[in-house]
């Protein structure tokens, strides 16, 4: 199941990666798609193409806006044919050196942090399954191709762990 997982994830990645960069956080419900398939007759020819033992990500519309995204994920919940949940969300990455003598303000830190000379940008796609696989994967703009996507699943932890509890609900 992992590697239907981590194909999931990254359809779900280069669909958020083709419309750039300065993306709000996205949710998406993973569904087995031959589940799908039968629930939804109507997108049976949309999945054709798609393999039947595979997932299928839905996107979920208006993700509430918050500066604590695993706060928000310990507010949701998904009913038993939701078989897993991804999220892309982009931050900005610093060296450890970078956090020290940040202002208490969280908007002056975060733009004393945005400004910083050696910040990478990334878009961090997170994704689990029920049965408890996971999955994490990061672009860096500066090497924005599909073929330069790291995958790994101790990239996010937290993220990954925040995500899971929302399938334990």
């Amino acid at each position: 199941m992992t590697e239907i997982l981590t194909k999931a994830a990254a359809d779900t990645e280069r669909h958020v990666a083709r419309l750039g960069w300065d993306q709000a956080p996205r949710l998406f419900a993973l569904v087995r798609t031959d589940s799908l398939m039968e629930a939804e007759p109507t997108l049976r020819a949309e999945l054709e193409q798609a393999p039947a033992d595979g997932l299928t990500s839905i996107e979920q519309e208006g993700l509430r806006k918050t500066s604590n995204i695993e706060s928000l994920l310990g507010t949701l919940g998904w009913p038993e044919a939701v078989d897993g949940v991804a999220i892309a969300l982009e931050r900005i990455v610093v060296p450890p050196e970078a956090e020290r003598d940040l202002p208490l303000s969280p908007t002056a830190a975060t733009e004393a942090l945005a400004a910083h000379p050696t910040r990478k940008d990334v878009r961090l796609v997170a994704a689990v399954l029920r049965s408890g696989e996971s999955v994490c994967l990061l672009r860096q703009r500066e090497h924005d191709s599909d073929d330069a996507v790291a995958i790994g699943k101790d990239i996010a932890p937290g993220l990954v762990e925040a995500l899971r509890a929302t399938l334990s609900t």
